[in-house]
């Protein structure tokens, strides 16, 4: 399971540092290329709601291999695509592909290891391997475009991926379709909500796309507003089509659990911030600094190093401080990051002036981004373990997608303002953090002394066992 979201995660950040490459391979502008980026991040965020619901319904073993199927289907297609337009269509279906694929493959985790100690630890190694496949995303990209070419950003994982098809048939269990309170699962339709899936992805694809067409010089003026607007209507139409569905990606009861809406709204907030970040690091240090494609990646390398030492670090401080104050640490972490980032583009520093940053960025993932996870699967039973995985993850995905379409769409378009756009997007990022810390704050969540009573019990059963 760590393996396929390694390379999932892999794909989100690998075309990156090879957007050039890939723009004169094919001839193509920079305002073109953004959608190879946006396309595969919101597809995959706004259809993950939809796969977690497939794996609740029909079983995680199935839902995994179809999902992981096609996003090596897709993947192969990326690096074989003789035109630009068939590349987007592939980082589409790369996108679909994830969604289907991560939230059986979360869910199953979360259902092999119970609330507590284990789960933590569990989602600290699933997160952690997260974060290192985003930032060795860099670093593999620099390599690979400036050695073997773009195309094999995207076909190195296709051999990895066939192993993780061959190693879900043997080892993931086939947990058996559940019903759900809807209609009988043999009933035509009442599997999917398509429309709600369509919605839930034309929503951000829209905002998205209106946010960086605001600051494009020589858009017309009616473009971002209709944009902006389809946007809006997509996601009222989303609330009403789940309100009327018989089966919807959200069912009702979800929202009342608070905690862990609370948790995926914060999510959204902290993620677009992370992923913010990592287009700042590759824009300074390519644009400012003059490194190329593998200077650039091997000096994110430190970023990749750091999140393994907090990945084996915050499960400890998990059991003993709660998930909340982990939670608030990360976003403490990371707003500094983005204050260092504002005060080393400030100063015109070097490219290595970045990495104290960069250690900022990995703290604030490596506690945030864990305590969110945990919180966001609270209480989950067999039922619907898979659905609260899935809107875990689109919250990190789309939360992300949207930060950087407002925070790096808004920051570096210079028909909006004539300010240093590092600075306009690091404040931007600091006003989505002070909201997820506000959110964060005011969760109920389990103290640290319970946590280490559920230590303790779970403990005892062990022994009980065994004896």
């Amino acid at each position: 399971m760590s393996m396929l979201q390694f390379f999932i995660a892999v794909d989100v950040t690998v075309v990156n540092i090879a957007l050039p490459s890939i723009g004169a391979g094919f001839d193509v502008d920079g305002h073109t290329l953004t959608w190879v980026v946006v396309g595969y991040t919101v597809t995959g965020g706004g259809m993950l709601m939809l796969g977690g619901r497939l794996g609740d319904l029909l079983g995680r073993r199935r839902v995994l291999l179809l999902g992981t199927g096609l996003f090596g289907a897709a993947s192969l297609l990326a690096g074989l695509a003789p035109t630009f337009s068939l590349l987007v269509v592939a980082r589409l279906l790369q996108g679909a592909g994830e969604a289907v694929a991560l939230p059986a493959a979360m869910a199953t985790i979360v259902l092999l290891f119970p609330d507590g100690p284990r789960r933590s630890r569990a989602l600290s190694v699933w997160a952690a391997v997260a974060s290192c496949g985003l930032v060795l995303g860099f670093v593999l990209s620099g390599l690979l475009t400036a050695h073997l070419g773009w195309r094999w950003i995207f076909l190195v994982s296709v051999p990895f991926i066939l192993i993780v098809l061959l190693a879900a048939v043997f080892l993931v269990e086939d947990g058996r379709p559940v019903a759900q309170d809807g209609p009988p699962l043999d009933v035509p339709g009442a599997l999917l909500d398509v429309p709600g899936a369509l919605l839930l992805t034309a929503c951000p694809l829209l905002f998205t796309f209106g946010v960086v067409e605001a600051g494009e010089p020589g858009t017309p003026a009616w473009v971002a507003p209709a944009a902006l607007a389809g946007a809006v209507a997509a996601g009222a139409a989303f609330v009403r089509v789940e309100a009327r569905s018989r089966n919807p990606l959200l069912p009702p009861r979800f929202f009342a659990h608070r905690t862990r809406v609370a948790a995926n709204l914060t999510t959204m907030l902290l993620s677009g911030a992370l992923s913010t970040s990592f287009l700042l690091f590759t824009f300074y240090l390519q644009d400012r600094s003059g490194l190329g494609p593998m200077g650039a990646g091997l000096t994110m390398l430190p970023l990749a190093l750091s999140l393994i030492v907090f990945s084996m670090l915050v499960p400890r401080l998990l059991g003993r401080w709660g998930a909340r104050a982990c939670v608030l640490a990360g976003i403490g972490f990371t707003a500094a990051a983005m204050a260092a980032i504002a005060l080393v583009s400030a100063l015109r520093a070097g490219g290595a002036a970045m990495i104290p940053a960069m250690l900022l960025i990995a703290a604030g993932m490596g506690f945030g981004i864990v305590g969110l996870q945990y919180l966001a699967v609270s209480g989950v039973t067999e039922d619907d373990a898979g659905i609260a995985s899935g809107v875990q993850r689109a919250a990190d995905q789309l939360g992300g997608a949207t930060g950087v379409a407002v925070c790096v769409g808004i920051g570096f378009a210079p028909t909006l303002h004539s300010f240093d756009p590092f600075l306009i997007a690091t404040l931007l990022a600091a006003v989505g953090l002070v909201a997820g810390a506000v959110m964060a704050w005011r969760m109920a969540t389990p103290t640290p002394a319970t946590d280490l009573q559920e230590q303790e019990q779970e403990q005892e059963q062990e022994q009980e066992r065994a004896g």
